[in-house]
C-alpha cells in the first residue's frame, strides 16, 4: 500500500536525547503503511530542560501519542496529566496518548519485555531473576515480572546516585507483590555469581555494552554463567552485545534487546490506534 503525507496526517513520534539511532520510525511508520492508517512517526531530540515546553507544542499540535526514552521517563510520570496504574506504580512512562490535550501515561516496557520472553519460549512464572540496573527500564521490567508470578528479583546495582532508586524497587515489589526482591552490590563479583548460580534468568538492564563502549560487559566472564540461563539483554545497538557472546560460549540461550523493543512498540501501536501491530512482516523486515 503507498504511503503518503496529507494535510489530514496525524503525528506519533519520539522524544528523548540521543534519538538518532532509534529504529522506532521504521516500524511505526511501515505498520501505518501496512494498515492504511493516515498517521506519520518521528524522532525529536529533547532534553530535560527543554521537554515542558516541547509537551506544550505537542498539546497545541493535536498529536496523537509519543514515546520517552531516556532522560525523560520519570519527568513525563510527573508531567502526565493520568497515569495508567502500571505507570504509577513503576514511577515511569515511555508511551503517552493524547486525548484532546488530555496527556495519560503508559508503561509498556514492561509488558514488551515478557512478551518477548514469552516469544523465546519462557515463562517468568515462579522463576529467579538476576536484574542488573534499577532506571526506569529496569523498574518496568521487574514489576511487571513481580506482577506476572516471579518468585525472586535480585537487583544489582551501582552504588550511586541510583542506590536509593533499586532500594526503593525492591521495597515496592516485595510490598505489593508476592514476589521477594533484594538489593546487590553489583561491583561484588562474589554476590553477583551465587546470584546466577541458582537463577534462570539474567537480564541487563543497564546501559554497559551500548555502542560506542560496546567491548563492555556487567558480567566479567562467562564462567559466571551457566547453561541452564537465560540471559537476556535489552540494549539493541549493537544487535549482539558483548555480554550475549559470553552467553553463547557458556551454551546459554540468549535474547537481544529488539526483541523487547518490537513488543513495547507494539503496545504503544495498540493504545494510540486501537489496532494490532502488524508483528510478522516488520519482524522479517527490519528484526
Amino acid at each position: 500500500m503507498e504511503f503518503q503525507i496529507t494535510g489530514r496526517t496525524g503525528l506519533t513520534c519520539l522524544l528523548g536525547s540521543p534519538v538518532a539511532h532509534s529504529i522506532s520510525p521504521l516500524m511505526h511508520n511501515e505498520a501505518f503503511r501496512l494498515l492504511g492508517l493516515d498517521y506519520v512517526y518521528l524522532c525529536f531530540d529533547v532534553n530535560e530542560k527543554q521537554f515542558p515546553s516541547a509537551l506544550d507544542g505537542l498539546r497545541a499540535f493535536h498529536v496523537r501519542g509519543f514515546n520517552c526514552t531516556m532522560p525523560l521517563k520519570t519527568e513525563m510520570c510527573r508531567l502526565a496529566d493520568r497515569l495508567s496504574p502500571a505507570a504509577r506504580l513503576i514511577g515511569a512512562v515511555n508511551t503517552v496518548v493524547n486525548d484532546d490535550g488530555l496527556l495519560t501515561g503508559h508503561n509498556t516496557d514492561g509488558t514488551g519485555y515478557i512478551r518477548s520472553l514469552a516469544d523465546a519460549g519462557f515463562s517468568i512464572k515462579d522463576k529467579t531473576m538476576t536484574l542488573l540496573g534499577a532506571g526506569g527500564a529496569a523498574s518496568a521490567i521487574a514489576i511487571q515480572a513481580a506482577l506476572d508470578g516471579a518468585a525472586q528479583i535480585r537487583i544489582f546495582n551501582r552504588r550511586s546516585r541510583s542506590w536509593s532508586n533499586a532500594l526503593s524497587l525492591a521495597e515496592k515489589i516485595s510490598r505489593n507483590t508476592g514476589c521477594r526482591a533484594e538489593v546487590f552490590d553489583l561491583e561484588d563479583p562474589a554476590a553477583l555469581r551465587g546470584s546466577l548460580e541458582s537463577s534462570q534468568l539474567l537480564t541487563n538492564a543497564t546501559s554497559v555494552g551500548m555502542a560506542p563502549n560496546a567491548d563492555r560487559s556487567p558480567v566479567p566472564d562467562a564462567s559466571f554463567l551457566h547453561r541452564g540461563l537465560l540471559v537476556s539483554d535489552i540494549i539493541y545497538n549493537p544487535r549482539e552485545t558483548r555480554l550475549m557472546r559470553l552467553a553463547m560460549d557458556a551454551g546459554c540461550q540468549v535474547l537481544g534487546g529488539l526483541s523487547l523493543l518490537l513488543y513495547q512498540g507494539a503496545e504503544a501501536f495498540r493504545i494510540w490506534t486501537g489496532q494490532d501491530m502488524p508483528l510478522e512482516p516488520i519482524r522479517q523486515k527490519y528484526f
